[in-house]
Formats: structure tokens, C-alpha cells, sequence
């Protein structure tokens, strides 16, 4: 909301830009980009905006598997004792869901919880965009960004009485969503600061877990460093997301890329060639036997099915490994993977940003990309190996490609893959 604007009467401008949007008339404003964008999506998708289709709550076991799965037990308190001046007027709600938009823990006064529940806004229920519509909690794991959703934003129109604010937890150890925080209440209690300090009470969550893997690391550094005085040979420790706690008479890297199963025994290393690898608690220790491998006719699958869990699998001689591209690598992927001739520096810009002039930022990202697939990418064009065999899993629902992307080659894709199954 605009700031000094009055809530009511913003709230009648989005109704007639909401009422004229549906209709398919001309709207007397633009909506915002985050949430024009949104709307975009689900209309693609089909979504009617006067039904919404919250699914059934799941019985308790199951949420409280998804809650110890989440990775967000350990920042609760702060998240709640953040948040706590907006819960305790008892018009708002606190909120925190997964990476999933599934709701694992509500606080706030019973009187606003009961309201939020005749939506179907409780634990357990999904929140995500393509389930409810445009809210705070689905369209920030969408957009990656903390966003203010109020009234007629929302797609769903039984919720625009309502006003909330999401920001995304990031996990510090690979930068990947896995959760939002969410305030939630009434229209009349929006405010322009909430946003502001949602998306601060994120930020202090993500650091309190950066605190904790760097304890981790320190723990896991002080269990290896006497068996790596001992071994006599190069050798590095790593923790079970590859992040590196100690090295000896090796280059010094921060993280390498870990095959797709970790087992003790010998295992080929994207960085590090084969290697025989040890446990430790909490990680490996790690010995490479060969450096400099290269992957020969490597197998590479895409799979941008779930754009929640993307991956890339590549199987080669000397085993598997997986690569969780970041959404940027994952639209670059899908174009690499659906022109095997390869893209020019300039085409890639042209197709990811609608400027072929922007070649710098486009080749910053092939070599970020490189170095998670190497000996898999190649440059001048960029392109996948041609000894490589590549197959692309895209949903099967054109409109789902990529849905978080504005690139223009992917926008044009779901267009085309959802006219030719009309």
C-alpha cells in the first residue's frame, strides 16, 4: 500500500482493478509487478479466483514429520519472539510454513486464529500459490522475495478481507528456500512496516543458522584434525552438504560438489576425481586417489518437473552425482537442454533478459554454471559436451515450466507448450 494512502480507499481501487483483471477489461491501475506476475500464473494454470481449493489439513503424524524435516525447529523462538509486537494487539497472526507453502506453526490470539481457520488457513494445510492463489506465503516462494499482499491482491477473492507479509528463510549452507514467515490478519490492521520487519525477522532466522553450521563445521573440525595430522597423505573433511571443515595438502576450496550417493569406500568426485571417502561424525573425510578426471559420454538428465525440487543427475563411468541448480542455472539449463547447437554469449542474454547487449552478466552465470558441471558444459557456444546424451523432464502442464521465471525464451515456451495442448 502506498504510503499515507488510506487503507479503505486502496482497498476500493484493487477491487476495481481485481474485478476489471478478471473480466478481461480495462483495469483503472496496473497491479504491481509481483502480483500481476501472480495472477499471470494461475490464470495460465486455470485456477478459478472465486473458488479457492485449500487442501485437507493431514492428520498429525504427518505434520509433525514435516515439521521435523523442515530445518526450521531450531529458529522458531526467534521467529516468534520477533514477531511477537505484531501477535500480541491479538489482531494478527504469526505464521511459519515450508518449503512446500504446507503451514506448520500458527500463533496468535484465538479470536483471529478461528478466523483464519474458516479460510482454511491451519497447520497443515497447503498455502502454496498454485493451491490458494496469491498470498504471502505462495508468492514468496515463488518470487524469492519478501512480499505485502492486501485485499484484492489476493487471486482467491474469499480473502481479500485479508492482509498478510511473507519473506523467505534461506538455508545458509546452499542459499535454497526452505520455509517463509508469515503475518496475517484482518484488512484494516495492514501496515507498511510489517513487511519490513518480516522480512528482518527472516534475516535473523538465516543468521542464526549460518551460527549453527559454522558450530558444525568447528565440531566436525575438531574430530578430524588429529586424523588428518596422522594420515600422511592429501586428504580434506567435509560435512554432509560439502562443505569443507578442514583441509590438508590440498588447494583450499570452501565447498565441493558431492556425487549423488555418499558411501565409505572409493567415489568419484566432480572436483576431486576418485576418492576414497571415510565417515566422520557429522561428515567425510575424503582422499582423492586420482585428480583431473574427466567425465567421458556422461549421461545428463534435467528435471525441472517441481520447481520446488529441481535437479541435475549425471552419470558417468565413474559413478553419479546431483547438481540442485539455482533458478537462474535452471532456466539456463532448460535452454541449453532444448538447443543442443548451443547458445551464443549474446542469444543468452537476448533469451534470459530481452537485451543481447547484457553478454557480461550472461557469462558471469555460464561460469558459475561451469563450475558445478564440469567437464559437462562447454563455451564458444555454450553448450552441453557432444559426447553427452541430455534428456529434459518438463511438467506436464506447459503453464508450470519455470513458473518463477520472466525470461523471455521461457515465457514463450510455456506459451507454446500450453497452446499445443489446448
Amino acid at each position: 500500500m502506498p504510503p499515507g494512502e488510506d487503507p479503505r480507499d486502496y482497498a476500493r481501487t484493487l477491487a476495481a482493478v481485481y474485478d476489471a483483471t478478471m473480466a478481461g477489461d480495462r483495469a483503472p491501475a496496473r497491479p504491481r509487478d509481483v502480483v500481476r506476475q501472480s495472477w499471470q500464473r494461475l490464470r495460465e494454470l486455470g485456477i478459478d479466483p472465486e473458488h479457492s481449493r485449500v487442501e485437507p489439513s493431514m492428520d498429525v503424524a504427518e505434520l509433525d514429520l514435516r515439521r521435523r524435516e523442515s530445518g526450521l525447529y531450531d529458529v522458531l523462538d526467534d521467529v516468534t519472539r520477533g514477531l511477537e509486537s505484531v501477535t500480541a494487539s491479538g489482531e494478527n497472526i504469526m505464521v511459519v510454513a515450508d518449503l512446500r507453502g504446507t503451514v506448520l506453526w500458527r500463533s496468535g490470539s484465538h479470536r483471529v486464529l478461528d478466523q483464519a481457520a474458516r479460510l482454511g488457513f491451519v497447520e497443515g494445510a497447503n498455502w502454496a500459490e498454485d493451491s490458494v492463489g496469491t498470498n504471502a506465503i505462495g508468492t514468496a516462494l515463488v518470487s524469492r522475495q519478501a512480499v505485502q499482499i492486501f485485499s484484492a491482491e489476493h487471486y482467491a477473492r474469499s480473502h481479500h478481507p485479508w492482509t498478510c507479509a511473507g519473506a523467505p528463510i534461506r538455508d545458509p549452507r546452499d542459499d535454497r528456500v526452505i520455509g517463509v514467515v508469515d503475518i496475517s490478519g484482518p484488512a484494516k490492521t495492514v501496515h507498511p512496516t510489517t513487511l519490513a520487519l518480516v522480512d528482518a525477522v527472516a534475516r535473523l532466522a538465516q543468521s542464526h543458522l549460518r551460527d549453527k553450521h559454522r558450530d558444525n563445521l568447528d565440531q566436525l573440525r575438531s574430530v578430524a584434525g588429529p586424523m588428518l595430522a596422522r594420515s600422511g597423505s592429501p586428504a580434506l573433511v567435509i560435512d554432509t552438504h560439502g562443505w569443507v571443515a578442514a583441509v590438508d595438502a590440498l588447494p583450499h576450496r570452501s565447498r565441493v560438489l558431492l556425487p549423488a550417493a555418499l558411501a565409505p569406500g572409493r567415489t568419484w568426485f566432480p572436483a576431486l576425481g576418485l576418492c576414497e571417502l571415510d565417515p566422520l561424525p557429522g561428515g567425510w573425510l575424503v582422499r582423492p586417489i586420482t585428480t583431473g578426471e574427466r567425465i567421458s559420454a556422461p549421461t545428463v538428465h534435467i528435471d525441472l518437473r517441481d520447481s520446488e525440487n529441481m535437479s541435475v543427475t549425471v552419470t558417468s563411468g565413474f559413478g553419479e552425482w546431483a547438481y540442485a541448480p539455482t533458478q537462474r542455472h535452471a532456466e539456463i539449463l532448460f535452454l541449453l537442454g532444448s538447443e543442443r547447437r548451443g547458445l551464443t554469449a549474446s542469444r543468452l542474454a537476448q533469451d534470459l533478459f530481452g537485451d543481447p547487449a547484457r553478454t557480461v552478466t550472461a557469462r558471469a552465470e555460464m561460469s558459475r554454471l561451469r563450475k558445478n558441471l564440469a567437464g559437462v558444459v562447454a563455451a564458444q557456444p555454450y553448450r552441453f559436451v557432444d559426447a553427452a546424451h541430455v534428456t529434459l523432464s518438463c511438467p506436464v502442464n506447459g503453464a508450470h515450466l519455470l513458473p518463477f521465471s520472466n525470461a523471455p525464451a521461457v515465457r514463450a515456451a510455456r506459451l507454446t507448450q500450453a497452446g499445443s495442448e489446448a
